[in-house]
């Protein structure tokens, strides 16, 4: 726990000041009771005294100061939370070698299998995005809260060579901020894609924020190579990092590397999982490997769980004012119940 106004936590002190005024009432109490004769017959005619029972309505009422006070110091705690408005880009390898079928039936058919059950699993009002990725990238399905247009565009993917995972990452990102006037072209060195998207007017300005700070917006990208054309990974994941973009990577097939050929040629592929866990380890995302179909599900329900939920920073001022205020009304009430009058 931290709070936001900790020049608040001295008042605190006031505690043990109220405590030791509490006891020196108590003692002058008793100081200034009246000396009979006989103690035995006031205590006969009084009955049994309170006891215990006095002290608990002024406890309950310092303990609701305390309570209080630390509400006035503005706390903060990180708590688990369910997931506010969000978008999940997916960004998904289309290349050759994904008709490789070391992952059953195939490296394609699985992918696309575990990612119609990752998107079905999603609260509604999530919005998915989809990118895929080859020798260049291509914006499949912009952020839809629709279902049915997802997995159509999911069904779509058309196999091409090569494997250009940082435009993917940039595509993604231009996707996620599509008026933040990146230059997808000469980063990409795509001339087919759009020089940038959305409304070249409303371009932002931008100034990096720490990894991992953007809680709106995530990226999961799945690829089964290494890079062999764009742009260098690396440096897209660093702009996704100084974006505050969470990046999960998945990488599915072998890390040994072999050669895969079909329609009368072959390319010898490996995955490289250095790199992916190191996109992963910038943006403060995570990185899985999936080598077998359940594998790849099995990560996809994983990402699933982290996606509906998100553990995030939260003043609990009001949590801890609604308890001082509950103490309070518990000591009145007792002194009241007890003692027919209020604390």
């Amino acid at each position: 726990m931290s709070f936001l106004w900790p020049q608040m936590l001295p008042a605190l002190a006031l505690l043990p000041v109220l405590v030791l005024l509490y006891l020196w009432i108590l003692r002058r109490r008793r100081r200034a009771t009246v000396r009979l004769a006989s103690v035995a017959i006031v205590k006969q005619a009084l009955g049994k005294g309170p006891g215990w029972r006095r002290h608990v309505p002024p406890a309950l009422l310092a303990l609701a100061l305390a309570v209080l006070l630390l509400a006035l110091a503005r706390p903060t705690a990180t708590l688990t939370l369910p997931m506010a408005e969000r978008t999940i880009i997916l960004a998904m390898d289309v290349s050759g070698s994904m008709r490789a079928e070391d992952v059953k039936p195939n490296r394609l058919v699985a992918a696309q299998e575990a990612a119609r059950a990752f998107v079905e699993s999603l609260p509604r009002e999530v919005r998915v995005g989809v990118v895929s990725f080859a020798g260049t990238a291509a914006v499949v399905q912009a952020p839809t809260t629709s279902r049915d247009d997802v997995f159509a565009a999911i069904e779509r993917f058309q196999l091409q060579r090569g494997t250009a995972i940082g435009s993917g990452i940039v595509l993604s990102l231009a996707t996620i901020f599509p008026d933040a006037g990146i230059d997808i072209q000469q980063i990409t060195g795509q001339r087919t894609m759009p020089r940038m998207l959305g409304d070249p007017e409303k371009k932002t300005e931008f100034t990096p924020v720490p990894p991992g700070s953007y809680g709106s917006a995530a990226m999961i990208l799945l690829t089964d190579g290494q890079r062999t054309t764009g742009p260098d990974p690396i440096d897209a994941a660093k702009m996704a990092a100084d974006r505050g973009i969470r990046v999960y990577t998945v990488g599915v097939g072998t890390t040994q590397g072999e050669i895969i050929g079909f329609e009368g040629w072959s390319m010898r592929v490996r995955l490289d999982e250095d790199t992916l866990r190191q996109i992963a380890q910038m943006t403060t995302g995570e990185y899985f490997y999936a080598g077998t179909a359940e594998d790849l599900k099995k990560v996809y329900q994983r990402l699933g769980s982290r996606m509906v939920v998100e553990r995030k920073e939260t003043e609990i001022t009001a949590l801890f004012a609604g308890l001082g205020a509950l103490l309070a009304l518990a000591a009145s009430a007792l002194s009241l119940w007890w003692f027919g009058r209020v604390a």
